[in-house]
């Protein structure tokens, strides 16, 4: 076959480090977001859903072919991270957390989970990101230990 083609749907999470609130203001959440979608333009990963609260992350994206996930993730990372410490003095610290999660997403699940991620501060009204995150490791079926999970 003379070509390559995928098409593969990833849900990423990750927290600050420590699930430090710094991402407090709206404005904040805003700019970072749309700091993420650039970011994921840039690596050739098309965003599908980006959200913020104010300590973790939601992104759907499709997976490029050509980054491995851990070096996708990392970009992003870096990248959002060095931002984040120019737009405030109090977040010269700012740092994610050292791991995350990405979950694969069926095409027939998009819009579900594009309202997932839209509904982040309404959900976190109910569930800790803790308790959300050991929950969508549950739900694909990831074994972990809590010992490991969290920085």
């Amino acid at each position: 076959m003379p070509q390559s083609h995928a098409h593969l749907l990833a849900h990423i999470v990750f927290s600050t480090k420590n699930r430090q609130r710094l991402l407090s203001t709206p404005a904040l959440r805003s700019g970072m977001n749309a700091y993420l979608v650039g970011t994921l333009r840039g690596l050739k990963c098309p965003p599908v859903e980006v959200n913020c609260v104010e300590d973790h992350v939601h992104i759907m994206c499709l997976q490029s072919r050509n980054l491995s996930p851990k070096k996708m993730v990392g970009d992003i990372k870096t990248a959002s991270s060095k931002w984040a410490k120019r737009q405030a003095p109090g977040l010269k610290s700012f740092y994610w957390q050292g791991g995350y999660g990405m979950f694969s997403v069926s095409q027939s699940k998009v819009s579900a989970v594009r309202r997932y991620i839209d509904n982040q501060e309404k959900h976190h009204r109910k569930i800790s990101f803790k308790d959300e995150f050991r929950e969508l490791l549950r739900r694909h079926n990831i074994k972990f230990d809590e010992r490991y999970v969290w920085d």
